[in-house]
């Protein structure tokens, strides 16, 4: 994959960078930011190849520039010098498909191809919805370089259409400079109605075109079966409950009612249609579900319903680093809120998806609650990343959850 075309002529962008970057870059973290560059040998252009050189003049790394990005290089090699072009990317593609070539069978037909740094794609996301991809991107570096990657992707992943997704940030400079906008078909016809995909044989609509981040939580699929497995005659609440993933799988797990509980209208009205979408299964047919719009903190905080097994799994509750103590201490009030509603021998399955809230500090904020309570209770176990959403780096892992029974 050869540079942008603006750049063909110009001498190949050429960075040093601080002693301190230099022994994060050869531990192998794959972002630079921009003050831990000291020496820069032209204005560089979004998208194109940054060479990082160590104090010796030695090559350090390679990556792609975003000049308006705090992450300045998202690094794609570090070591020995290698040419980046296609037979590069083609096999850094391969690699990631055959990772997950024998995790699912054909009951599910909805995982991540490609999970960014992790797989060697920083800032871009790539997610499989039966024949429908979703290209999620998070650095307008990846802007200058769409046609190429998208015939790779054609070439390498059979799909009816490709739905480019784009990171709020990046939009202006999207549509701007490359006449881009999130919600764009890349390839193939919009689809008539919402995608709809088997996640271990169970039905779901995904909103692909204007749904969070790619259009579903794929990356709780293994604690939604987790949950099934849990809630044979419970009454189960689940909290942010966005479209009703946990509820289904309660449901089909025979679970005497499901309550999904999220402000969002949208949401929930989704989450009623993926109950309707599942009716086959005696379980979901015979469940009672019940709707609650409403901020979850404040109806758990008035409400008097108690239940047995309670799933509370809330958006980001750190955007940034400096939310990261504020944040730990919602986490702790919210556990403390859903374990008052849970009854006699109820289960809580608390979860969080904040990268700048370590696993442990989650962990040992749901533990407090559970100690303030009073109540006896013991731990299950505790589940982090699936294995198509690997975490190579300390700030990829975002995703933990916990298990706690009360007597």
């Amino acid at each position: 994959m050869n540079p942008p075309a603006a750049n063909q002529t110009a001498a190949r962008l050429r960075l040093r960078i601080t002693a301190a970057a230099e022994t994060i870059v050869r531990s192998g973290h794959p972002w630079l930011f921009a003050d831990s560059i000291h020496e820069i040998n032209r204005v560089g252009q979004v998208g194109e190849f940054a060479v990082i050189y160590d104090r010796k003049d030695k090559f350090l790394a390679i990556g792609l520039f975003d000049p308006d990005s705090p992450i300045r290089v998202r690094i794609l090699h570090a070591g020995k010098p290698q040419t980046i072009d296609s037979a590069w990317w083609k096999s850094r593609l391969e690699k990631a498909l055959a990772i997950r070539r024998d995790l699912f069978d054909a009951q599910t037909a909805g995982c991540r191809l490609i999970h960014g740094e992790s797989d060697g794609w920083p800032g871009l996301v790539l997610d499989k919805y039966d024949t429908t991809l979703v290209l999620k991107i998070y650095t307008a570096a990846w802007l200058p370089r769409l046609d190429e990657i998208l015939a790779l992707f054609r070439e390498k992943i059979p799909s009816e259409r490709i739905v480019l997704r784009l990171s709020r940030n990046i939009q202006p400079i999207a549509e701007e400079q490359f006449q881009r906008r999130d919600g764009q078909m890349l390839f193939g016809s919009p689809p008539e109605v919402p995608v709809i995909f088997l996640e271990n044989g169970i039905r779901f609509e995904v909103d692909v075109l204007r749904g969070q981040k790619t259009g579903f939580f794929l990356d709780q699929r293994e604690n939604r079966a987790e949950v099934e497995k849990l809630a044979r005659g419970r009454r189960v609440l689940n909290a942010f409950s966005f479209s009703g993933g946990f509820s289904v799988y309660a449901a089909r797990g025979c679970a005497k009612s499901v309550t999904d509980l999220d402000i969002s209208a949208h949401a929930l009205e989704s989450a009623k249609r993926n109950f309707a979408l599942n009716q086959n299964f005696p379980g979901v047919a015979n469940c009672r579900h019940e709707i609650v719009q409403a901020d979850c903190f404040e109806w758990l905080d008035k409400t008097s319903d108690k239940f047995d097994l309670i799933v509370l799994d809330p958006p980001s509750l750190a955007k940034r680093a400096a939310e990261r103590e504020g944040a730990v201490h919602a986490y702790e009030k919210l556990n403390s809120l859903g374990i008052e509603k849970l009854s006699r021998d109820g289960i809580l399955v608390a979860g969080s998806c904040s990268a700048h809230v370590s696993a442990a500090e989650f962990f040992d904020a749901v533990r407090r609650a559970a100690l303030k309570s009073g109540r006896k209770f013991s731990e299950m176990k505790t589940l982090q990343h699936p294995p198509d959403h690997p975490a190579m780096f300390k700030e990829a892992q975002y995703l933990k959850v916990i298990y706690l029974k009360f007597a």
